[in-house]
């Protein structure tokens, strides 16, 4: 049996189009004996970096036994190992390498190419439409990198419809490469079905001559056996290898034979077929949609054999192919950009001059002190792995003038420098400079200065361990100082982990963009790109897609995901382990129903296959070459501006193994709070604030936490955080910084003993009294990863590298590793003198608590940002609430979270006027916040410039009238007027009301068009005047106000409040609930944005929910019975009731718009599909009606504390002014617990009201409940 090699195979990465994942395509291929397989998906790389990862993963243990042998053969050949017969012994260990190698699995890196038939950059319809198909193989290194630049140029110059090449550049970069003709698709077979022959031989003729021997003519044959297939291929491949055969012998070309791989086992074929029903857009019985013959399995040797047995030839020159490609690796050392150094300060040249080679080998070798700490071949293979003496005197360079930088900032922020300070900033500098990364440092510490001085941009404190070091707080990359703060450098950089460094930067929502672009533009728009991400199908999307191709009931679908949890307990959440916990699963899997069954069987076949591709959120790559230079890249379209974004082929893990370095930018929302809410006081109270330097001690701010009122905080502000703030009483920053780290599943078990610790509730102890330094802070609790590094080296002397690496091995659980380092702890901590059982203890702590530690740098860095936000909420309401509603306009359910908290701050926030709005929400003289001009929809940015730059160059508008002959009505059309009246940003005006805006003539002429054209004409007569010999006097003695029209029809409050609503987002000036919010938030048992959730719990209960009707959607059924489908909606979210047949019948009067409801119903299971719930309604009937009956009774729960003669004033009148039907109930209660007296009241009896409830509200003393 003749070998063979598969060199046309495609994985999940030619997306929705393979269905196999590279690992099991290389374990298929080493299981059948082959030597390798070539990747070739269509038209990117994309999955090269994990296909050659995981076949170096599989030749791993041969090439640990060659890297040992010819560590050997060096040893024998230098003497430094003896041998009886040294020339006999490394001619066997030569020949074992031989015999090694040979056994190694190759990975062949290729793409299956589109060529434009014209050159790539002609995109003109149907010409250029056509693409032909061609497999390109990378022989060797050099052709690895000729690979990279076609498939990128094809992106990045020739996407036209799909990433196309062309002939001038197949020339361009021939070297290093293997052609093979393709499939049916490739230029000669098409070429030849079409019967087209001169051309075939042109197009030979053509590749021979430019690729000599590494063309190939490439024949397939695939002959569909079942009835659901392509069987048309099979005639067209054998009229095409009839001819490729004999253009083999006419010119001299060799031939191959492949199997156009697309999934790996001959049982895949359906699930592959639906993959392409997905890629298509096509239902499965579809009888007009695309269909492979099924035959595109990775064939066997022996199957490939018994196809082209008949042609060894085609057999034996994949073998030949495979022999041809080199080993090479796609890896490399870190490619550092080049960071541009005054010249005044240094040149590499200068350097050359200065420094010899043995000057750089001393200070790259030895520690910071001067002292040797490696043996000499150690110190050689360093200076090799930093890129040999020619790259040091870059990074020598660059390392002085980072030091000199650092050394400027020490002067601002340590003014008087301390020998402890000094040593960090050297030992941290000699780590960066003797790592290779100063460079980095300097190139991210340029576009932050950036960002600040010239981009006005906001940037974060620091994120993650960046804010470790020292050198970065001097260089101003972070705003917190680490030594105040025991946060550690090699937390982030460990001198005994060689990794690359990686520092996130937070900059504000806008101006994150901005950043990108300063960076783009000095680095080299070639130079910068993003990193692409991959969308698999995750379990529920498998369910969903292969579930609608196969036309799965969308209830049946929908009820398949719902069993799907959110994960397993101690297993990976897959398909088949979701099948193996959850019954329902099972009985799908074995149903009678095939359609449900092939579900479930498809479903796990595709589950985890690339979906789609995205662009990372922030992470970036800078580099010191073109990018394409060593990885390819494609193109994405930027979200934002609609820009051809630059993204490399390879995702994010594995990106930084071929030596680019990745920068994470990011966008963080509260940047872009705290700046305009800062911008907020400036403008209304004229007070500059700079947020980086306020007190951190402010005595409002630990109010506001002490009260836990964090709601809109950075951090802080859920209710189980506010709950621990109000017990916890914070008063210094570290109580905040360990809350923050704190605050999570794991570590939340640990609050309680934190704060009792504070209080002195529990005794504040220590296992060894010198711990107390560490734990100081956090009342003896390990809080914190740091705390754990620090105390290793404090009782165990650990090393600054071992301290890391003990941090890393708990907290990822490594126990053989943790197990490992114990006895170097307890020997360590008994040298120093401290007992090993206590010792014993401490470690058995750590290794509960360390998997749950917090990087403190991390907490450090965010509870500054929460700080700052809490800082301006105490100090400055009314504009960081402005500032914060403007951030979130987009997301109703925050707004209403924002806008009941500025209720309960007494802030009110007043509708869009156009003579106190600015363009987005600010703040009044009187301290309310005014809904922003451009959050109105249909108003331009261009209209509010123009509406407000009048306003503050002529003073406020007096009337309508004076708005329209003022405002610059181009920039401010009828349009933007209509929304302005709508959204009641004329309100001020008291001469019209809303709807009279909108009133009409006798002629059919509206108002507003009216008011337009009395502006136009007013503003052209003053500018005739303006410009004629008389000036002013020349206007005519007056043009007349239009009259306002008389008896319009008023809008009722719910039509007025709607209108508002459709432009603004949201009720504004009141809510038309407001009247029944105690019935349908008190009494009401289910909220509608809760029902979802109460459906999928599958439990019979009653129920009762109420709010107002926003639209119905009635018709009849395929079997002609009436339904009806109404979407109600509450404070909280909205709900579709639907009612078929007798049921519509029955409640559909009730179903009206602006109809306010109050229903009863069950949640029961569906009559035909008893594995589903739904609601049934009991009844329905009108808020109005009800409301004073639904509410029996209320109770004042009354806490002693807050029990004085205001409050009880405040009480009685409240309650006298609202008798009604409701019993009336107090609960005084002490703040221990200890006391609870119930009184009831006999002679009053009261209407539950808003005011009353608000009130209560109001009150951190009160509580009610209904009911």
């Amino acid at each position: 049996m003749q070998e063979f090699v598969h060199l046309h195979v495609h994985t999940q990465y030619s997306i929705l189009d393979g269905q196999a994942s590279v690992s099991k395509l290389v374990d298929k291929a080493i299981a059948d004996g082959m030597r390798g397989i070539a990747v070739t998906d269509h038209g990117n790389m994309m999955g090269i970096k994990e296909f050659t990862n995981y076949v170096n993963k599989k030749n791993g243990g041969i090439n640990g036994e060659i890297k040992d042998l010819k560590k050997r053969i060096k040893a024998i050949e230098s003497g430094k190992e003896e041998c009886e017969d040294p020339t006999a012994t490394l001619a066997e260990y030569k020949a074992k390498i031989k015999e090694l190698e040979a056994k190694r699995f190759k990975p062949i890196i290729g793409c299956e190419m589109y060529v434009a038939p014209r050159r790539l950059h002609q995109k003109e319809g149907k010409p250029d439409s056509a693409n032909y198909h061609l497999v390109v193989l990378a022989k060797n290194e050099k052709g690895y990198h000729n690979l990279i630049k076609l498939v990128s140029k094809a992106w990045t110059e020739g996407f036209y419809n799909r990433p196309r090449t062309d002939r001038v550049e197949l020339e361009k970069y021939k070297e290093g490469l293997i052609v093979c003709s393709a499939c049916l698709g490739g230029e000669v077979p098409r070429k030849i079905t079409r019967d087209t022959l001169s051309e075939a031989e042109e197009a030979i003729q053509w590749y021979k001559s430019t690729f000599g021997d590494d063309y190939y003519l490439e024949l397939q044959l695939h002959k569909a056996t079942v009835a659901r297939a392509n069987h048309e291929a099979y005639e067209m491949q054998l009229k095409v290898n009839e001819k490729l055969i004999e253009y083999s012998k006419k010119f001299g070309v060799g031939l191959v034979c492949t199997n156009d791989v697309h999934f790996v086992n001959e049982e895949h074929a359906e699930a592959h077929d639906r993959l392409i029903c997905l890629s298509t857009g096509k239902d499965l019985d579809d009888p007009q949609r695309m269909l492979y013959s099924k035959q595109e399995w990775m064939k066997t040797t022996a199957e490939m054999n018994e196809i082209f047995g008949h042609i060894p030839e085609a057999l034996a020159n994949t073998v030949k192919i495979c022999d041809q490609v080199e080993f090479y690796s796609i890896d490399n050392p870190p490619i550092m950009p080049n960071f541009e150094i005054p010249e005044d300060f240094g040149t590499e040249e200068s350097y050359r001059a200065k420094y010899t080679e043995e000057d750089l080998f001393n200070e790259f070798t030895r520690d910071e002190k001067g002292n040797v700490v490696l043996s000499q071949a150690d110190a050689e293979a360093k200076i090799e792995k930093l890129g040999g003496y020619n790259k040091l005197y870059r990074i020598k360079l660059e390392a002085d003038y980072l030091k000199k930088l650092t050394m400027d900032g020490a002067k601002k922020y340590y003014p008087d420098m301390t020998p402890e300070v000094e040593d960090r900033l050297i030992f941290e500098l000699h780590i960066m400079k003797t790592m290779g990364f100063p460079g980095y440092f300097l190139i991210v510490q340029d576009f932050i200065w950036a960002a600040r001085n010239l981009l006005g941009v906001s940037v974060g404190p620091g994120r993650g361990s960046a804010a470790g070091s020292a050198v970065a707080y001097c260089l101003e990359i972070t705003r917190i100082d680490p030594i105040k703060y025991d946060l550690l450098f090699e937390r982030f950089l460990n001198p005994d982990r060689i990794s690359l460094p990686d520092i996130d930067v937070d900059f504000d929502d806008d101006g994150r963009g901005e950043v990108l672009r300063w960076v783009t533009e000095k680095y080299g728009a070639e130079k910068v790109a993003h990193i692409i991400t991959y969308g698999t199908m995750a379990t529920k999307m498998a369910l969903k897609d292969v579930a609608r191709v196969q036309k799965l009931p969308l209830d049946r679908a929908n009820y398949l995901c719902k069993l799907i949890p959110d994960k397993l307990p101690d297993k990976k959440l897959n398909l088949t382990n979701a099948i193996e916990a959850i019954p329902e699963l099972q009985e799908a899997e074995t149903s009678p129903d095939p359609v449900l069954r092939d579900t479930i069987k498809y479903a796990k076949m595709l589950e985890g296959n690339v979906r789609g591709t995205g662009v990372h959120a922030c992470g970036t790559i800078i580099c010191r070459d073109p990018i394409t230079d060593w990885v390819p890249v494609s193109t994405a379209d930027d979200k934002e501006t609609g820009e051809k974004l630059l993204v490399t082929q390879y995702e994010g893990s594995v990106i930084e193994d071929t030596g680019l370095i990745k920068m994470d930018f990011l966008g963080l929302k509260t940047l872009s709070i705290i700046k305009e809410a800062v911008a907020n006081v400036k403008q209304s109270l004229g007070i500059d604030i700079d947020i980086d330097t306020i007190s951190i001690e402010d005595p409002k701010t630990y109010q506001l936490y002490c009260e836990g009122k964090t709601i809109g905080t950075f951090q802080f502000e859920s209710p189980g955080m506010q709950k621990y703030l109000r017990e916890l009483q914070p008063s210094t920053f570290e109580d905040l910084i360990a809350m923050n780290a704190l605050y999570r599943p794991g570590p939340m078990d640990y609050i309680p003993d934190f704060i009792a610790r504070k209080h002195g509730r529990k005794p504040i102890e220590y296992d060894i009294a010198c711990m107390e330094k560490y734990l100081k802070d956090t009342y003896g609790i390990t809080v914190y990863q740091e705390q754990v590094m620090l105390l290793s080296r404090q009782l165990a002397d650990f090393t600054r590298g071992e301290s890391d690496a003990l941090r890393k091995a708990m907290g990822k659980k490594k126990k053989d590793i943790v197990d490992k380092m114990k006895p170097k702890f307890i020997e360590g901590g008994k040298k120093n003198g401290h007992d090993p059982k206590i010792l014993d203890k401490i470690w058995g702590d750590w290794e509960k608590f360390a998997s749950y530690a917090f990087n403190k740098s991390h907490a450090t860095c965010y509870s500054w940002v929460a700080y700052q936000t809490a800082y301006l909420k105490a100090n400055y309401p009314p504009q960081y609430m402005a500032a914060n509603l403007s951030r979130n306009l987009s997301r109703i359910d925050e707004i209403t979270k924002l806008m009941d908290e500025c209720k309960a701050m007494g802030i009110n926030v007043l509708g869009p006027d156009v003579n106190e709005s600015y363009l987005k929400f600010s703040v009044n003289a009187r301290g309310d916040i005014r809904f922003g001009l451009g959050g109105v929809k249909g108003v331009g940015e261009g209209a509010v410039e123009s509406i407000i730059k009048e306003r503050e160059t002529n003073g406020p508008y007096k009337s309508i009238y004076d708005f329209v002959e003022r405002v610059n009505l181009q920039a401010c059309n009828r349009k933007n007027l209509e929304c302005l009246a709508l959204s009641g940003a004329f309100d001020c005006f008291p001469e019209l009301k809303r709807e009279e805006y909108f009133a009409e003539t006798p002629k059919k002429e509206g108002f507003l068009d009216i008011l337009i054209r009395y502006g136009a004409r007013v503003q052209t007569e003053r500018s005739s005047a303006m410009n004629s010999l008389f000036g002013m006097d020349s206007m005519a003695e007056t043009i007349t106000q239009p009259k306002v029209p008389e008896e319009v029809p008023v809008w009722s409050t719910i039509e007025r409040l709607n209108k508002e609503r459709d432009l603004v987002g949201i009720y504004l000036s009141a809510h038309p609930l407001d009247e029944y919010r105690i019935i349908l938030e008190d009494v009401c048992s289910v909220h509608l944005a809760d029902i979802q959730e109460v459906l999928d719990k599958k439990e019979e209960r009653d129920i009762s929910i109420g709010g107002v009707v926003t639209s119905i959607r009635n018709g009849f059924t395929k079997n002609n019975k009436p339904f009806g489908i109404t979407k109600i909606e509450d404070f909280t979210g909205t709900y579709e009731v639907a009612l078929f047949g007798d049921d519509w019948m029955r409640w559909n009067n009730f179903m009206k718009e602006d109809y306010f409801l109050y229903i009863k119903g069950r949640i029961a299971p569906r009559k035909f599909s008893p594995d589903l719930f739904e609601l049934r309604v009991g009844s329905i009937e009108l808020l109005p009606d009800v409301k004073d009956t639904l509410v029996e009774s209320i109770t004042i729960e009354i806490d002693l504390d807050a029990l004085n003669d205001e409050v009880i004033n405040e009480l009685s009148t409240l309650l006298l002014s609202h008798p009604g039907k409701a019993d009336l109930y107090f609960r005084i209660k002490d703040g221990e617990g200890t006391l609870n007296a119930d009184l009831k009241s006999r002679s009053l009896k009261v209407s539950v009201q808003k005011d009353l409830i608000n009130y209560i509200k109001s009150h951190d003393g009160l509580e009610y409940k209904v009911n």
